[in-house]
């Protein structure tokens, strides 16, 4: 039985910061000697899942003057460490004898006084690689709300695909306005009904996440993750009506606990939408 304790209080702490990293994290970058300026504002828009980490970070002066990268990362929940790397710049809004820092992160995850940190440095090279930024340190704090515009990740190839496409203009029968308490959101589309080949695209926020896909009993599935203070709107558009039309879907959402239906019609005249309020629960 004393064994069966010891074994207890040494994985405690793994329960005990068992973190969600995902959401808006805000803090400052103080540079060394030879950067733009001596001190940044750090905002990083985190997706976190399976200790895979992504998303976009701004890294300003003030609102006006920014640069916009998007980043991969790893978490270890072992030592409450992430690497997170800048893979490239996405919009640059800056002096034009400043140049933007393509940057590695090094933090630990900590809690402190009810506040989650995240706290370390960070190294780069400038984007046209030509020589080393100087490094700096950071520290981070967990934010309830964003001061930059909110992105939903997309993949390249449906990147790519939406700029190819042009789709008619519809008009939008909002169907349901959804409150969420859970960051990460699953959809899932059914044919509603008999099989009859209908096919959707679906936007979220006008990111293209599915293509042309035709409706089964089997699920297609997207994902997407809320951050507070921002509002998701989802659009179905039919493709085409089927055998019989309009072109129906059962969606099912799932957001932590929360399992829900919505049944959506589209036709040639008319796309369905539904709209997401991502609202955490109160500690």
């Amino acid at each position: 039985m004393r064994f069966f304790h010891v074994i207890l209080f040494l994985l405690s702490p793994i329960f005990l910061l068992a973190e969600d990293l995902s959401g808006i994290w805000k803090g400052v970058l103080t540079q060394g000697p030879g950067g733009c300026y001596p001190t940044y504002f750090l905002e990083i828009q985190m997706n976190f899942s399976d200790n895979n980490i992504s998303g976009k970070v701004y890294d300003y002066y003030d609102t006006s003057k920014f640069v916009k990268l998007s980043f991969t990362g790893k978490y270890n929940p072992l030592t409450h460490r992430l690497v997170l790397i800048e893979q490239k710049a996405l919009q640059t809004q800056i002096p034009i004898d400043c140049v933007p820092c393509i940057k590695t992160y090094f933090l630990t995850y900590s809690k402190k006084d009810g506040e989650e940190i995240l706290e370390g440095e960070m190294k780069g090279y400038t984007a046209e690689k030509q020589k080393a930024c100087p490094p700096g340190k950071i520290v981070l704090k967990k934010a309830k709300m964003a001061d930059f515009p909110v992105d939903i990740d997309q993949s390249e190839q449906l990147e790519a695909i939406q700029q190819t496409i042009h789709l008619q203009p519809r008009s939008i029968e909002l169907k349901e306005t959804i409150e969420i308490d859970s960051p990460k959101v699953q959809l899932d589309f059914f044919d509603d009904g008999i099989i009859d080949n209908d096919t959707i695209t679906v936007f979220v926020n006008n990111k293209l996440l599915l293509y042309r896909q035709c409706l089964t009993e089997k699920p297609l599935t997207l994902f997407f993750n809320a951050f507070p203070g921002t509002e998701y709107e989802l659009l179905m558009y039919a493709d085409n009506l089927g055998s019989i039309p309009p072109n129906t879907a059962l969606m099912t959402v799932r957001a932590g606990s929360q399992k829900m239906e919505v049944y959506l019609t589209s036709n040639e005249q008319k796309s369905a939408g539904v709209k997401f309020i991502y609202n955490p629960k109160k500690e």
